[in-house]
């Protein structure tokens, strides 16, 4: 295992500072960080996607895991750090310059299967999680998605339904996944400090419900949640079809959407197929 330096020398050396535009907070603690890549279990020669490196925090805990690491880094300023990473890990580490939004993560992976693991930037992380959850092809080459979200969105990922954190993220994350919350991070483990408390989820893919298509649901979602304190009467008018979908799966239409259960979302798609796409 190579030597390497402490991260906030690194970091120094490089005259790195965290970039607000880019949603960038450094994690230094090197425990912290090889609890995060144990969390997907034994990643001993498996291929893993880092979103975000940075200075390679997480990078370096996901590589001392025996990880094969591909990390999507923006910033220009972080890739000499990630050069001499690759060299102390020789053969395990790929850097791709790129904007992770616009990339086909399983062209990059090689058509292979891989694990997701990042400290997301808080400005994208969303749309990227609900990319890799949206998916047509299920099961997906992704085995499990290990990432940091602001504490409040984590707990939106895996709110049970009834209560007003349980909206469109849990929908779309626990109707073919199960998702946890592994981890909280508090927020004086970054530097800077975000203003917020962090945690990481961790998200496995399972069986998808048959005659569900994924694009069907997200709209349902959006719609219902988006007038999420509207009778789903009102909120799901405008979606063809989903009203007397409503009446078909014998769901009360002045009810609202928090007090769904995914399996009756699901059962909505379902009847609506592919109509609402």
């Amino acid at each position: 295992m190579p030597d390497l330096p402490p991260l906030r020398e690194v970091i120094a050396a490089h005259g790195l500072s965290a970039s607000k535009k880019l949603g960038q907070n450094f994690l230094f603690d090197e425990q912290l960080l090889d609890r995060i890549a144990a969390i997907p279990g034994d990643l001993s020669g498996q291929n893993v996607l880092e979103i975000g490196p940075g200075p390679g925090g997480l990078t370096r805990a996901l590589l001392r895991a025996g990880a094969n690491v591909t990390a999507i880094e923006m910033d220009d300023r972080c890739l000499p750090a990630l050069a001499e990473l690759s060299d102390a890990f020789p053969g395990k580490l790929s850097v791709i310059q790129g904007d992770a939004m616009k990339l086909d993560h399983n062209e990059i992976m090689g058509g292979e299967p891989y694990h997701i693991a990042s400290n997301l930037p808080y400005n994208v992380g969303t749309a990227l999680f609900v990319n890799w959850l949206s998916g047509a092809r299920w099961p997906p080459l992704w085995r499990s998605l290990t990432l940091m979200f602001q504490q409040e969105v984590a707990q939106r990922i895996v709110a049970p339904s009834g209560g007003s954190a349980f909206g469109r993220l849990a929908v779309l994350a626990q109707w073919r996944s199960e998702a946890k919350l592994a981890l909280k991070v508090h927020r004086s483990a970054f530097t800077p400090p975000p203003k917020v408390m962090s945690a990481i989820v961790h998200v496995t893919p399972i069986a998808a419900p048959e005659g569900v298509a994924p694009r069907t649901l997200e709209r349902i979602t959006e719609a219902a949640f988006g007038q999420r304190r509207k009778m789903l009467r009102q909120s799901l008018k405008g979606v063809p079809g989903a009203l007397d979908a409503l009446a078909h799966v014998d769901i009360d239409p002045t009810r609202r959407a928090e007090t769904l259960s995914v399996d009756e979302f699901v059962a909505i798609a379902r009847k609506l197929g592919g109509d609402a796409g």
